[in-house]
């Protein structure tokens, strides 16, 4: 087994005091003696197959990699795992391999969120048994995160009336974004004039306010891993799960971000502040997203 870079988000999962590559070995091959699910995909050439280890309910590591005609298995690589419930989004998606491993990204145009939302895909073998599709197609996707490091900020106040609002102007912008991406030119025009007048609005307000009481949740791309954002969501529901071989506490959030919920896992200790539904989570987050192929 080769040498393999330890993985940042581990310490999202409850693996926050692993310092060394000997204990990450150790750990992935606990993953691979102890896993409580293995899914394979085989052709005339391969046998591809998912290790399942699963640390706390939902939450856990998958090891994949290839086995041999000896039935030894070779991992490719790793990666800690959020499962969620709830369906986030149902777009077309575009699955592309990556460059450096056999892993997989996804993408879709959620117009909700204002950009691409890239995940990496979970489940891969379901990819490959479905013949790799050549053509986007429109799945439900489990989209879920895993933060190394969080804050929790204080709601904005909003009145009924105001979210009523809120919520119409975001849904009628989705509307404009699809017509724009077809070429409609009046699309376009009312676009760039929202967008003039929102940054106007910004400009003014920025002077005596504070940003974060002015933008209530955003997703930003962040750094040069498409995969990874600035999430800033309203926090929906709370729950605490442990490790059960670290003893590590950790939470998992379900945000609802630009109308698009989904759930985060961040160790207790790596989140500063209390997280109370109504209060909002900010955090940089790796997005990852399971794909239901056999629903369309």
């Amino acid at each position: 087994m080769g040498i393999i870079r330890m993985h940042s988000f581990l310490r999202a999962i409850g693996y926050g005091n692993l310092t060394n590559h000997r204990e990450e070995q150790e750990l992935i091959q606990k993953a691979i003696k102890n896993a409580q699910k293995k899914h394979i995909y085989m052709d005339e050439n391969m046998r591809i197959a998912e290790l399942s280890f699963e640390v706390a309910p939902g939450i856990g590591v998958v090891v994949r990699g290839e086995y041999d005609a000896e039935e030894e298995f070779h991992m490719e690589h790793y990666f800690p795992y959020l499962k969620g419930n709830i369906v986030s989004t149902a777009e077309e998606i575009f699955i592309s391999k990556r460059v450096d491993t056999d892993a997989y990204t996804g993408m879709c145009d959620d117009f909700r969120l204002g950009v691409s939302l890239i995940f990496y895909l979970q489940n891969v073998v379901d990819y490959l048994k479905m013949g790799k599709l050549s053509e986007s197609q429109i799945h439900p996707v489990i989209a879920t995160g895993l933060a190394k490091e969080g804050k929790i900020l204080l709601p904005t106040k909003q009145n009924i009336r105001a979210e009523k609002i809120m919520d119409a102007d975001l849904t009628q912008r989705s509307k404009l974004l699809s017509e724009a991406k077809k070429g409609n030119q009046e699309a376009i025009e009312s676009l760039t004039l929202d967008d003039i007048d929102l940054y106007s609005m910004v400009s003014r307000r920025v002077r005596r306010e504070d940003i974060y009481s002015i933008v209530n949740t955003s997703f930003i791309p962040y750094g040069s891993e498409s995969d990874n954002y600035i999430v800033l969501g309203t926090i929906e529901n709370v729950r605490v799960e442990k490790n059960i071989w670290t003893d590590e506490q950790v939470y998992i959030l379900q945000l609802c971000c630009n109308q698009m919920e989904f759930e985060v896992c961040i160790s207790r200790k790596d989140l500063f502040g209390e997280p109370l539904v109504g209060r909002r989570f900010r955090g940089i987050v790796w997005m990852q997203g399971y794909v239901d192929f056999t629903r369309v």
